[in-house]
């Protein structure tokens, strides 16, 4: 599938550019990795795979690392929606952040992914505040990031 970031040979679209500032702006960037919320070894925008505590990058590595794990996130979630190409760029790049922050997995058998394959994008939209635990409680992050996907969500669905 064709990525909504991205543009063969040329470079962000409008979707990549917001995508970038959103989720990059969510994530923050930590160049020494720590353990997050969780207990989980995590660098750089947030990226989770493959790291292990004393790992550190360059922030030149980490945007180019963050580049990367957003096309290789558009893919997952892309995989999951019936008509990716057919979502508006706010609602797509809110849910590529939320695909971002919970993983793919989870947001393929999220009822966002159900909602916006059923065509109830704003319901969609809603169902971002679902997603505001880790470790088995509420945190106040998260649920202002979700905020913030959610505005984003019914901004782009809103006339």
């Amino acid at each position: 599938m064709t990525s909504r970031l991205k543009k063969a040979g040329i470079g962000l679209t409008v979707a990549g550019a917001l995508a970038v500032s959103f989720i990059g702006g969510k994530e923050g960037m930590k160049t020494k990795a720590y353990l997050d919320i969780v207990g989980i070894p995590t660098v750089c925008f947030g990226e989770t795979r493959g790291v292990k505590l004393g790992d550190q990058y360059t922030p030149a590595q980490c945007r180019e690392q963050f580049g990367a794990a957003l096309v290789d996130y558009e893919t997952g979630m892309r995989a999951c929606l019936k008509a990716p190409d057919a979502i508006p760029a706010k609602p797509y790049v809110a849910f590529l952040s939320a695909s971002y922050n919970i993983g793919v997995p989870t947001f393929c058998r999220s009822s966002m992914a159900r909602l916006a394959n059923a065509g109830d994008l704003r319901g969609a939209c809603n169902a971002l505040m679902l997603y505001v635990n880790a470790g088995g409680r509420k945190v106040q992050g998260l649920i202002n990031r979700r905020m913030d996907e959610k505005k984003l969500c019914l901004e782009g669905i809103s006339r």
